[in-house]
């Protein structure tokens, strides 16, 4: 597949340099690369203005941040393997670092995965997809959450009001299994029942 490039105006890849992963739509050479040419979601070899690939971002050309750098490889954008990739990454940390399986699995940029936030529950997955280029990938997301951790059950909460600035509606809905009422949970040797549909965000603040 070939990814269409989105221009940077001159010196605006410093912070993606730097390792900052947003792109804002006023440092995007729009002479060269029209935001208005691409969907919202689509994929997109981020170019710097001496010509040379920063990487791959979605774009979203709707909002103030129109781009969010996904990989540091020009001819790797975000597919599945790549999810189930970072997923077992995220979940290694998390296996280091609790002894129990409740805690938040992937939180955005801070496991590269824009957009996407999953919080765990032991058996139970609850998933927030946050912005478009997330939203294009709810197939993947769900199938890569599956081949890692094989849940019982996955909920999209996707009730989120950040979801509105991406032009993306809102929905709960389950696509693996089925919700129980509460679930149980033990954090610093306490236990908690949580409502995952009517709690708040994914139904626990961890």
């Amino acid at each position: 597949m070939e990814l269409a490039p989105l221009y940077l105006k001159k010196s605006e890849e410093r912070r993606l340099r730097n390792g900052h992963l947003w792109i804002y739509s006023n440092e995007v050479n729009i002479q060269r690369s029209p935001l208005s040419d691409f969907q919202p979601g689509q994929q997109a070899v981020v170019v710097g203005n001496n010509g040379k690939p920063l990487g791959v971002a979605y774009v979203n050309p709707h909002s103030l941040i129109c781009g969010r750098l996904v990989s540091r490889s020009a001819t790797q954008p975000l597919d599945s393997s790549l999810l189930v990739q970072r997923i077992k990454v995220a979940l290694a940390l998390r296996q280091r670092l609790f002894d129990k399986p409740f805690y938040r699995l992937v939180y955005g940029e801070s496991d590269l995965l824009p957009g996407l936030v999953v919080d765990r529950f032991g058996d139970v997955l609850v998933a927030q997809l946050n912005t478009a280029g997330m939203e294009l990938l709810r197939n993947e997301v769900v199938e890569a959450l599956q081949t890692v951790l094989n849940p019982t059950t996955i909920v999209l909460r996707n009730d989120n009001s950040i979801r509105s600035q991406e032009g993306l509606e809102s929905y709960i809905e389950t696509v693996v299994g089925e919700v129980p009422e509460v679930v149980e949970i033990e954090e610093n040797g306490t236990r908690f029942e949580v409502p995952l549909l009517s709690g708040q965000k994914t139904g626990w603040f961890y």
